[in-house]
């Protein structure tokens, strides 16, 4: 999973992941920038859930953020869908409204997230 942190031009934080992992960089501009102190539930959620079955979910205001002992999944609010919404043959463009990654991955793009935000 490859990320690139910027600053754009009134000195917020922007995220941008590679192909695949778009939602994680989305989860960080909407919902973390609004609240850094979410990273800290996140990481307290981590190692509540190691060694256990257990998963942890925070919905946020734009993305949901679950994860369990191995897995985190970054998913859009507007892709939960209900009923026959869709036509016959059409289907959603999702690829950057759903990531999954690795508990360790995601912990790394959390401390370079730190990192970047004290050499701002």
């Amino acid at each position: 999973m490859e990320y690139e942190f910027l600053k754009d031009i009134t000195g917020e934080v922007k995220v941008r992941m590679s192909m695949g992992h778009e939602a994680v960089g989305h989860w960080f501009n909407d919902e973390v920038e609004k609240d850094p102190e979410l990273l800290d539930k996140v990481e307290t959620a981590i190692a509540d859930v190691k060694g256990s079955l257990r998963q942890w979910q925070h919905v946020g205001k734009e993305y949901t953020l679950l994860l369990d002992e191995e897995e985190v999944m970054i998913r859009a609010n507007k892709l939960s869908f209900e009923g026959d919404e869709m036509e016959e043959g059409m289907h959603y463009y999702d690829e950057e409204s759903l990531s999954f990654c690795g508990v360790e991955d995601f912990l790394a793009v959390i401390i370079a997230w730190r990192a970047f935000l004290q050499g701002r």
